[in-house]
């Protein structure tokens, strides 16, 4: 009995033991995931990453590096890069000119996590009974102002020997901008797709300018915060992986392929032929090379300065810049165009050329 009793205070003193074992080791081993969040808008060159988040594509990759990732829509342009500069979301997607003139004028380091393409017809200037872009003379456009969108139509009408003093201009989220154009008063928008392509359904509308006119100046990027960038190069990697994956979906030439891009129609307002032609008009960098190709070519910081004159010129930098140059923009290589103590924006290569090499 006595050999039983301490038998049996020996068992139980293990199972306190274990129990105790238990409530120290738990929560290490159940300690939180890093999670990241992302936020997008409508536009034909991010609607991967709609298709990439809603069929599991994300998760994987997050999967794979051992943390979570939230990706999220918003309605509004700007406003999704303002709270990327405000710190809600850790990447965004957004244009250069407007990664120059938020985030990097806010004080914002950051990096081109993805080059996702270049607009090569994708931003159009729209008019009512017009046969050409001169005759936008005297009209009231709506546009988002100080956006990609200004820089646009400031760069088309200088090619006609016209400038913004010739009209208008009326500020409008583009997620109006559809709307604005339905109504008699407004015969003139400035936007993108997919809102020009559903503008441009209308029997009155008529395209009379496009982007197509200045090729490789207007480029879309998902954009994450450098201290995110360096501190995580997990969710980097993530993120580009989810992101190439799906670009050989898209471009696998089969059902799959066809589906995807339905898919990314349909969240977009169109349908596949609808999408097709928004692509057709966007010069999507498919494969992680080509996107390598294009920022380490010797023309970007040429690229790079045209769109920080415009920023410039148009007080977007505020009254402490002194010139175009206040802002240092960073390239593969380690060259600066601008403010070499003052680099708000990089085109960093290290994780690209990982995925260009099979190595994420």
């Amino acid at each position: 009995m006595k050999t039983f009793c301490s038998v049996q205070s020996l068992c139980r003193l293990m199972a306190i033991a274990g129990i105790s074992l238990a409530l120290v080791i738990a929560p290490g081993a159940a300690s939180a995931k890093e999670k990241f969040r992302m936020a997008w808008t409508l536009y034909a060159g991010w609607m991967p990453w709609a298709y990439a988040a809603d069929n599991g594509i994300i998760d994987k990759w997050a999967d794979k590096y051992d943390i979570e990732i939230e990706v999220v829509q918003l309605n509004d342009y700007i406003e999704a890069i303002n709270q990327f500069t405000a710190g809600t979301f850790d990447v965004a997607t957004m244009a250069n000119m407007d990664a120059l003139t938020i985030p990097a004028v806010g004080g914002i380091d950051t990096t081109v996590l993805v080059l996702n393409d270049y607009s090569d017809g994708n931003d159009t200037v729209i008019l009512k009974n017009a046969d050409e872009l001169a005759d936008i003379k005297g009209r009231t456009c709506n546009i988002v102002e100080l956006s990609v969108s200004h820089y646009f139509l400031a760069r088309s009408l200088e090619k006609i020997g016209m400038s913004e003093r010739d009209l208008t201009l009326v500020n409008t989220s583009d997620a109006d901008m559809a709307a604005a154009f339905a109504t008699p008063a407004t015969d003139c928008v400035v936007t993108w797709n997919p809102m020009s392509g559903e503008i441009l359904q209308r029997d009155d509308a008529v395209l009379v300018s496009d982007s197509s006119e200045i090729p490789g100046e207007i480029q879309d990027m998902t954009m994450i915060r450098t201290e995110v960038f360096e501190k995580h190069p997990e969710f980097a990697k993530a993120m580009v992986g989810a992101w190439y994956e799906t670009m050989e979906i898209m471009t696998a030439n089969d059902a799959k392929a066809e589906d995807a891009k339905t898919f990314m129609g349909e969240r977009a307002g169109t349908d596949l032929p609808g999408y097709q032609k928004q692509l057709d008009a966007t010069r999507m960098f498919y494969t992680p090379q080509a996107a390598l190709d294009f920022i380490t070519s010797p023309d970007l910081p040429d690229l790079a300065a045209l769109v920080a004159q415009f920023s410039f010129d148009k007080g977007l930098y505020g009254a402490g810049a002194s010139d175009a140059m206040f802002i240092g923009i960073e390239f593969p290589d380690g060259s600066v165009w601008g403010n070499e103590d003052n680099v708000k924006i990089r085109y960093n290569d290290s994780i690209l050329r990982q995925a260009v090499n099979g190595e994420l």
